[in-house]
């Protein structure tokens, strides 16, 4: 040994991991919000409730919702209108596209009190007495779904698209449509399925 000392103060112990550090924030903000009686979003009370009036296919509904609730969660979870479905639940797959007067829009980023006394149409709304919508009868014609997850968004979407009168072309509809994700990959089956309708109209 040369005459330098080794520093032991600090043997045995070793420096925290990035994995450590980041697993302690997120354990205590959360530690002290229960501890002090809190929750990341506490229910809403029967005084939080506000007035919603909605017409759902046709059919009148006045309901007492939290502020907070979303169009979707509306419709599948107090409606049992399960046809519309949650993807994302952030906007980007658009298979919760529903028609609010007309209109195009994705359910899980409005909140239903917003469409206070609207007409609101799902995919349940579309079809008329007990026959498939045209678009419904097309999306079959050209196997234009495979899982069938996105599909009601589709054609809900190709509904408001078709309506808005802006698609004479497929890269029309291609474009129109970029907002609706099929993971299955039917693209190009939508597309014929949408012209089929269109060519109609």
């Amino acid at each position: 040994m040369t005459g330098t000392r080794e520093d032991t103060s600090f043997r045995g112990a070793r420096p925290a991991t990035r994995r450590e550090i980041l697993a302690t924030g997120a354990v205590v903000p959360l530690a002290m919000a229960l501890s002090s009686g809190g929750s990341a979003q506490s229910p809403a009370t029967t005084t939080d409730l506000v007035p919603v009036s909605l017409n759902i296919n046709g059919t009148r509904h006045a309901l007492m919702l939290d502020p907070r609730t979303t169009l979707l969660d509306l419709l599948r979870e107090h409606l049992d209108l399960t046809g519309t479905k949650k993807g994302c639940d952030q906007g980007q797959c658009g298979a919760c596209t529903v028609l609010v007067e007309g209109r195009r829009v994705n359910s899980c980023l409005t909140f239903a009190a917003m469409y206070d006394g609207a007409q609101v149409t799902t995919i349940e709304g579309l079809g008329a007495n007990g026959s498939l919508h045209p678009l419904q009868q097309a999306f079959v014609d050209h196997d234009a779904f495979q899982c069938g997850y996105c599909t009601p968004g589709q054609i809900c979407s190709a509904a408001g698209l078709i309506a808005e009168g802006r698609a004479k072309t497929a890269d029309d509809i291609r474009e129109l449509m970029s907002g609706n994700i099929c993971r299955c990959g039917a693209y190009t089956n939508i597309v014929a399925a949408i012209q089929q309708v269109v060519g109609r109209s």
